[in-house]
């Protein structure tokens, strides 16, 4: 008989009242949560113990939560491919900005409610499985634009034979936009096709990962051919590629 162990999650937060709360939450939810108080020692948790999601304070006392973000995407292998849930205390949105520039996933404010960073931790671990596996007949052929290549059921891009390195939150938005080649489709449009309605979107945070998607497919990311920005509306796939 198979036993289903549950989720493993990573608090990297030195509000030791805060993250009791939050582990005790999330452990009536049905996570496994490990507390770490400073950035040295989540990084530290993360090389002992591969978590499935880390949910990461943006000010700690020793390193700040961007340069913890950027030293767990330089991580080789699975490591740097975990997902993160930045919090941030502070209201300017560029701090959430430079989050997504660094690799993180998602992003809560705080004070936040305990159910909602429940919705986007569910959110994001959602995308990182994928969706249930189907069987050879039911599988979804590969999207194929010249020489990009998404792969749906395996969760993998390429171009020219190449992988290309994308966040599980980053692979939905390229195929989100893919499956609408040659349609114009507003920010809003692309949202709701990737996470529904359950979650407040931040404006800002689809254009902060077009341009990571560009990064990793685009020839010349500052002359993209394949994602092509609409100026004031949003943007559109091209369905001719090489």
């Amino acid at each position: 008989m198979t036993v289903n162990t549950p989720d493993h999650l990573l608090m990297i937060e030195d509000d030791a009242r805060l993250a009791g709360m939050v582990a005790e939450y999330l452990g009536r939810s049905g996570y496994a949560v490990t507390h770490a108080a400073d950035a040295m020692a989540g990084l530290a948790a993360v090389q002992q113990r591969l978590p499935d999601l880390v949910i990461l304070d943006l000010m700690l006392p020793d390193l700040d939560g961007l340069e913890v973000c950027r030293r767990l995407r330089a991580l080789p292998g699975e490591a740097s491919q975990v997902p993160v849930i930045m919090l941030t205390a502070k209201g300017d949105p560029m701090d959430r900005i430079v989050g997504l520039e660094m690799g993180a996933d998602d992003y809560l404010p705080k004070p936040f409610e305990p159910r909602e960073l429940l919705a986007r931790i569910r959110a994001v671990l959602r995308r990182r499985h994928g969706p249930p596996a189907v069987s050879a007949e039911g599988a979804r052929p590969p999207l194929c634009f010249g020489s990009l290549e998404i792969d749906r059921e395996a969760r993998r891009v390429t171009v020219a034979g190449q992988p290309c390195e994308l966040t599980a939150y980053q692979f939905d938005l390229l195929v989100a936009l893919a499956e609408r080649a040659g349609r114009v489709l507003t920010r809003d449009q692309i949202m709701e096709a990737v996470r529904g309605r359950e979650l407040e979107a931040f404006d800002r945070s689809i254009d902060v990962h077009m341009g990571r998607i560009r990064q990793a497919i685009e020839t010349d990311p500052k002359q993209p051919r394949r994602i092509l920005t609409v100026r004031g509306v949003g943007y559109v796939f091209a369905k001719q590629q090489d």
